[in-house]
């Protein structure tokens, strides 16, 4: 890894950083998050068009599918979690199972049958230290990542989607495929079609600008109520057609309205 968990013992929160650079193709991010204290709102997942593998300390690895809705996360205080998450469209290739075949769902690596994701499951058991599972979990992911060639026209499909208000009609043309064979080849890789991805990945845009706005000093654009949201400006600028457009998605895709969910996501001071 590029980067490493803190230098103290892993205290509550959620740190990430990047991965060996030989998996930057597929892997997005490793990260570490250690459960706050009983009593504290439940970790709110929010679609990504990501899959993440995760040991659990006491539980061990399981895949966290695609999601398509928000996803409540509550855990027991102490708990240690290690991740490996994988980009858009790299899932189905370095697993080697569909990914529409796991669409919202939680399931342990030893419940996908035999083979190479299974036989990783066992080898990171839940009473590792935290630190030597998530080394043997990235270890792992590149083992299964140099045994599977990925889908170029799935990750690239990913990237294409990804610019604001892209048509699928227009990226299946640039690849060279009828809309047909990118929805296949979409739902094998991703979970879902690339309608769906688009939307998903149009979300991640607006929930990324929330974010820098909290980080931004002085210039923060949520955190203040309706007051401090430019939701019109907000809106344009991340691919929606108009306001009410982002306030459907939101309400969709994260189960709150967009200054809801801008508040929810407003760091603790």
């Amino acid at each position: 890894m590029e980067g490493s968990p803190p230098g103290r013992a892993w205290d509550l929160g959620y740190w990430e950083w990047a991965p060996p650079h030989a998996l930057r193709a597929c892997v997005a991010c490793v990260w570490a998050q250690v459960a706050p204290p009983a009593g504290g709102p439940a970790t709110l997942v929010l679609p990504d068009a990501c899959a993440d593998l995760i040991w659990q300390s006491g539980r061990g690895v399981f895949l966290a599918g695609p999601d398509t809705g928000p996803a409540p996360a509550s855990l027991p205080a102490g708990t240690v979690l290690a991740g490996v998450r994988l980009r858009p469209g790299a899932g189905g290739p370095v697993l080697g199972l569909p990914m529409s075949a796991v669409l919202d769902q939680r399931v342990d690596l030893a419940d996908l049958g035999p083979g190479a994701a299974a036989r990783l499951g066992r080898r990171v058991p839940g009473t590792l230290a935290p630190q030597d599972a998530l080394r043997l979990l990235v270890d792992g992911v590149g083992a299964l990542a140099g045994q599977r060639p990925e889908d170029r026209l799935a990750t690239g499909a990913a990237r294409l989607l990804a610019r604001p208000r892209v048509q699928v009609d227009e990226v299946a043309a640039s690849l060279g495929v009828s809309e047909r064979q990118l929805l296949r080849r979409c739902r094998e890789a991703v979970g879902y079609g690339p309608a769906t991805l688009r939307r998903v990945l149009r979300f991640r845009r607006f929930v990324s600008r929330l974010d820098a706005g909290h980080s931004t000093a002085g210039h923060s654009t949520a955190g203040h109520g309706d007051a401090g949201l430019d939701l019109a400006r907000l809106a344009a600028e991340t691919g929606y057609a108009d306001q009410a457009h982002l306030s459907r998605e939101c309400a969709r895709l994260a189960g709150l309205p967009p200054a809801a969910l801008a508040a929810q996501r407003q760091p603790l001071p």
